[in-house]
């Protein structure tokens, strides 16, 4: 992911709003981060639901049977969390800028607060 220059405060020009501590409510980048590819795999993970509910496996050598059935959103759940540690398609991304965004936003309105 690429690097986003400091936001400093309009008030403050000289001060950046990343030097200022976050409440409880802010996150870490790196929680921002794990956050956003948690939000990947999920959205993924349900849109490749659909597609295995409509896979017959009852005709595999392995497949089929009451286990798989139980297990599969497991097992699509899971593929999701993979295609979205190894690139994902850019849902990640997009939600990890917009946390930046509004955490910047709550940061520069509680420096507005302040002074």
């Amino acid at each position: 992911m690429t690097s986003i220059p400091p936001i400093t405060s309009p008030l403050h020009p000289q001060v950046s709003v990343a030097s200022y501590p976050l409440k409880k409510t802010g996150q870490t980048e790196e929680q921002m981060k794990k956050t956003s590819e948690d939000f990947e795999a999920m959205a993924l993970g349900e849109m490749l639901e659909p597609i295995f509910e409509t896979v017959d496996t009852s005709k595999g050598i392995f497949g089929g049977g009451e286990a798989e059935e139980q297990l599969r959103s497991l097992q699509v759940m899971e593929l999701g969390k993979q295609i979205a540690h190894n690139g994902g398609v850019g849902i990640a991304k997009q939600v990890y800028e917009a946390m930046q965004r509004m955490q910047a936003q709550a940061t520069s309105q509680r420096m507005e607060k302040i002074s």
